[in-house]
């Protein structure tokens, strides 16, 4: 007979050794077991035992003002910490800083699938994740202090290839979270947010011949939970807490709401519109990035923002939202709630979602910044005196087609205010965001220049480029003096040619029509024809080609007004500020050539972005096509004129020789 696995939080809490490799469940504030923190607590203030742990988590943990697994902050309870995340426990956070216990920051999808490493007997884990970041040995291997001096990630090379190897650590106790257990100790979790890690948490322990804790909201009984329900089977899991309701709230702010839990959908069209401030500016303008019919990820804070416009505009059905936590769909949560999401399409385990984004399933992200500098090096682990970890940043920012960066522009009371659709900067803040060195590298500018990823950075009141020769200022927001408002409150001048000024839209409290932007629903407005001068006009001034479907989107709507003139035309297209992704300059140059080849008579186009021209020029060139992409827009114009006049002349000369000839 099988035995019935409920026992008290003391008793099970009570086998745990000193110096034991301890796993803990929990994401930001959900799904957190705070009867088994509290219960580890209550014991080594009451015993000094256990003593010397080491500490496993993969995300921040806690409320930040001591719950969670901040309550593991007393001295020699920890002995070391691996962790994504060091803000969610500011003590432990604070005994890492002072050499008081060993410390690692890796990358909350690298834990998170070292769980199955573990769980597998395999010594680790081979990943890209984290190359050129302090995460990389050559910068530090992550390690957080200098009383850390074991490596546990190398630099290795397969294939020609460079990789980094972390090495698993064996856990000897797992505690996880659940809904429902039955005698056995069989785990359901239908009332919980996120599903995270807790299978290959609860595998990795078992495997190593440790132990798993389950804390849940209730018991039922034996043959009650379907099999498909059972997100743990009962032959992984020890010990069955059953926790008092204050200590399985769904998290710090909310005790459980069902649509977080997927158990119903709720209408989301009446959601409270953001007011038009700093943040919403800056939401507003990083969501023109945002790809139809693409995969997107956002972070914590300013990024939050861009789930409530894309409601707001009404673009939530055209995209799909996602959370590093496990949550496909629906409208993102944000406060306590971050990581869930209101009526989610679906909720898989978090080392699977990292699995999705570290393959390159991600079409854009946006993450916050505390720190760039002029090499578009960004920092979010440490900085101003603190350990706050790197999270999922590394694993999203390194594998997103796109990124964009958003925050403000300085910190430390700002006060901005929108009037008449201008930004008016009412109190500077106190400390600067854009500096020459930033202290950590969470994120590496140029290497993302050596795979050709598009980044963005994108602030209240102008936006930069990453370029190859640094960080490059492309827009201003409508009211922003650029010497008296941006470069006098940076550390280095960034790359100045010609930055336009940012939509107005984007700073008049009302709908921006962003939909149709998005869907290519006005392109034929940005095309005229003079028919006296035969000359067709393409504006792509701010347009984003993302996909191959926009490529076709632009075909039709030039191939329609060639047509609609009746002859073959001269054109000229402005590339100002248009941004095409890496991988589709082939089939951009595809499109030139059928047009050429079936409705231009000559075509010229400009762009000042250097590094956008030399591009184009190669894919040009390997088609065959003269690559006759000039700076300036009357290098362009002068250049078509000079061409159909030689072309005139040509035919002129043609018809004399005819006439001559007769």
């Amino acid at each position: 007979m099988k035995k019935n696995k409920v026992i008290t939080a003391d008793q099970a809490i009570a086998l745990i050794r000193d110096n034991d490799v301890v796993t803990t469940t929990g994401f930001v504030q959900s799904c957190i077991p705070e009867a088994l923190h509290a219960a580890i607590e209550k014991r080594f203030v009451e015993t000094q035992q256990p003593k010397n742990l080491t500490l496993i988590m993969t995300a921040g943990a806690g409320d930040s003002k001591g719950l969670g697994t901040g309550r593991l902050h007393h001295d020699g309870l920890l002995g070391r910490v691996i962790a994504a995340n060091f803000g969610r426990m500011p003590k432990v956070a604070e005994a890492a800083r002072d050499n008081r216990i060993q410390g690692y920051n890796l990358p909350q999808g690298v834990i998170s699938q070292l769980y199955r490493a573990a769980a597998a007997g395999q010594p680790g884990l081979f990943s890209k994740v984290g190359l050129h970041t302090y995460v990389d040995p050559r910068q530090g291997g992550g390690r957080v202090n200098e009383v850390t001096q074991q490596d546990i990630v190398d630099v290795v090379d397969v294939a020609g290839e460079e990789w980094l190897f972390y090495k698993a650590t064996k856990i000897d106790v797992a505690l996880i979270r659940g809904t429902s257990a039955d005698p056995h100790g069989n785990i359901s979790m239908e009332k919980e947010a996120l599903t995270l890690d807790v299978l290959a948490q609860a595998m990795a322990a078992r495997n190593n011949g440790g132990i798993v804790i389950a804390q849940v909201e209730r018991i039922v009984d034996d043959g009650f939970l379907l099999p498909k329900d059972v997100r743990v089977p009962g032959i992984l899991v020890d010990c069955v807490v059953l926790a008092e309701p204050e200590q399985h709230r769904m998290n710090y702010g909310v005790m459980h709401n069902p649509a977080l839990a997927g158990q119903i959908r709720v209408p989301v069209g009446n959601m409270a519109k953001m007011p038009l401030d700093a943040r919403k500016v800056i939401a507003r303008r990083a969501s023109f990035e945002l790809p139809p019919n693409g995969v997107v990820n956002l972070g914590v804070g300013a990024p939050e923002g861009i789930s409530a416009v894309a409601n707001e505009e009404r673009v939530t059905p055209y995209i799909t939202l996602t959370t590093e936590a496990g949550a496909v769909g629906g409208v993102l949560a944000s406060g306590s709630s971050f990581g869930a999401a209101t009526n989610a399409d679906c909720v898989i385990d978090q080392n699977q979602m990292f699995d999705f984004y570290d393959g390159g399933g991600l079409d854009m992200t946006c993450l916050g910044m505390a720190e760039a500098d002029q090499h578009g090096n960004v920092n979010t682990s440490k900085f101003g005196g603190k350990l706050n970890g790197c999270g999922g940043f590394i694993n999203i920012s390194q594998n997103a087609r796109t990124v964009v960066f958003a925050g403000t522009f300085t910190v430390g009371g700002l006060d901005v205010a929108i009037e008449d659709g201008r930004v008016v900067i009412k109190q500077e803040g106190r400390s600067r965001k854009f500096i020459k060195q930033v202290e950590q590298n969470t994120f590496s500018g140029p290497y993302a220049q050596t795979r050709g990823q598009p980044v963005l950075y994108v602030t209240e009141r102008c936006v930069f480029e990453l370029t190859p020769e640094g960080l490059e200022l492309t827009e201003i927001a409508p009211g922003v003096d650029i010497h008296r408002d941006i470069l006098a409150h940076m550390d280095f001048k960034p790359i100045i040619r010609r930055p336009k000024m940012m939509d107005p839209r984007i700073f008049l409290d009302e709908p921006m029509d962003l939909l149709s932007d998005l869907l290519n629903l006005k392109l034929c407005e940005r095309i005229s024809y003079d028919a006296s001068r035969n000359m067709l006009f393409l504006n792509l001034e701010g347009w984003h080609c993302r996909t191959k479907e926009d490529i076709a989107d632009l075909r039709k709507a030039l191939v329609d007004a060639c047509v609609a003139a009746g002859r073959r035309v001269n054109s000229v297209v402005n590339h100002d500020g248009f941004k095409i992704s890496d991988s589709l300059y082939d089939d951009y140059a595809e499109m030139i050539e059928y047009l050429l080849e079936h409705h231009y008579a000559t075509t010229t186009r400009y762009a000042t972005n250097a590094f956008l021209r030399m591009k184009m020029q190669e894919a040009l060139k390997r088609r065959g096509v003269s690559p006759h992409v000039f700076e300036r827009k009357e290098e362009a114009h002068a250049f078509l004129e000079a061409t159909a006049k030689a072309a005139n002349r040509a035919k002129d000369e043609q018809k004399e020789e005819e006439t001559a000839a007769a």
